[in-house]
């Protein structure tokens, strides 16, 4: 999926390839039951949800489901690759429009967190995901973690930030994002996004190492 692109044009990825929707009425119709199975799941979580109920919320027939998907499974586990691709999708715009790579980060946290805000059934999904399809669940986080790693190398190579290992470093920045999004976006709604990415964003470039009245 291409940065930016709207949710009706977005490449469906999701799909199997032989079932990849070659029109754009197949793309908006496909777009519709990944939408509606993310309500399904994130409300009722996978054992519970229910193909027909996923269906009615689109507003598309049985027959259009089996269209693209052959099970509950399946499409569970395309929903799993389309939310890691969407978090990556609205990130990297806000990533790639800030001065230096210590800014990136932070920019790229808040953006999370806004996301988290309008779509929290992800924890959920992704949580089940787990149990249901262990190997997505692994590839969201996996492929997180290389895009992070990819920008800090990049900060790196760049001098924007200091020398050190982008794997272990993308790990836990994305640590910090889960938790933060849990806290701030799932539980919370009411806080201040600034403020919170702020003091984030102070633990991201200073640590927790002492400083003086006037390193603060």
């Amino acid at each position: 999926m291409s940065d930016g692109a709207a949710d009706g044009d977005r490449s469906p990825l999701a799909a199997r390839p032989d079932k990849t929707p070659k029109t754009a009425r197949g793309r908006r119709t496909l777009r519709a039951l990944l939408d509606a199975a993310a309500g399904e799941f994130g409300d009722r979580g996978f054992h519970e949800a229910a193909i027909s109920r996923i269906t009615a919320r689109a507003g598309v027939s049985i027959g259009s489901f089996y269209t693209y998907f052959d099970s509950k499974e399946e499409v569970f586990t395309a929903l799993v690759r389309d939310l890691s691709d969407r978090v990556g999708e609205v990130v990297g715009p806000a990533v790639a429009g800030e001065r230096d790579g210590l800014s990136a980060e932070r920019a790229g946290q808040r953006r999370y967190l806004e996301f988290v805000r309008h779509h929290k059934e992800i924890y959920r999904i992704i949580d089940e995901a787990e149990f249901v399809d262990p190997a997505s669940y692994r590839a969201h986080y996996t492929g997180t973690a290389a895009r992070i790693a990819a920008r800090l190398e990049a900060s790196a190579a760049r001098g924007e930030i200091s020398a050190g290992s982008a794997e272990v470093r993308a790990w836990a920045l994305m640590g910090m994002n889960v938790f933060l999004g849990l806290r701030y976006g799932v539980w919370g709604g009411a806080e201040d996004l600034d403020a919170v990415t702020g003091v984030a964003g102070d633990l991201i470039s200073h640590g927790l190492a002492p400083r003086s009245p006037s390193e603060r």
